[in-house]
């Protein structure tokens, strides 16, 4: 448990009680969040100011073109994942594959090449993450 907890950021070292035995998800929701909100986390995903998934990722939302293929569709992530596994793929996708190009959106230590500015701190918020895990979680369709 302690080598899956270094590095996290504070809140989410909080929850590291709460990864599961195969450090394949976070069993609850960050602390300090309420619900996530699936409309708010449609629109941070496909926001690339801000959550920057669509770089890498296609997802269903028809309206954003040039969405990116690097990564696997986001559309069927509910189906392939659960709500556990997606908070822990979206906190820190390192902790399942050390090798990801995905950014650690909850991550703050242990990081290379980071900005002065940014140093210490999360890409998103705990209550963002919740929300891109609520949309994710109602993407039910095409595997």
């Amino acid at each position: 448990m302690q080598a899956v907890a270094r590095g996290l950021s504070p809140f989410l070292l909080a929850c590291a009680c709460q990864i599961s035995a195969a450090a394949d998800g976070i069993d609850h929701p960050l602390p300090g969040t309420t619900p996530g909100d699936p409309v708010r986390g449609r629109a941070i995903v496909a926001d690339r100011q801000v959550g920057l998934c669509l770089l890498c990722h296609t997802a269903p939302i028809p309206e954003e073109r040039f969405q990116g293929d690097l990564a696997p569709s986001l559309d069927g992530a509910g189906a392939r994942w659960t709500v556990p596994q997606l908070r822990l793929r979206i906190a820190d996708s390192a902790r399942i594959n050390p090798d990801t190009i995905m950014p650690s959106y909850y991550r703050t230590e242990g990081l290379v090449r980071v900005a002065p500015a940014h140093q210490g701190r999360t890409i998103l918020s705990a209550q963002q993450i919740e929300d891109v895990v609520a949309f994710l979680a109602t993407l039910k369709g095409n595997r």
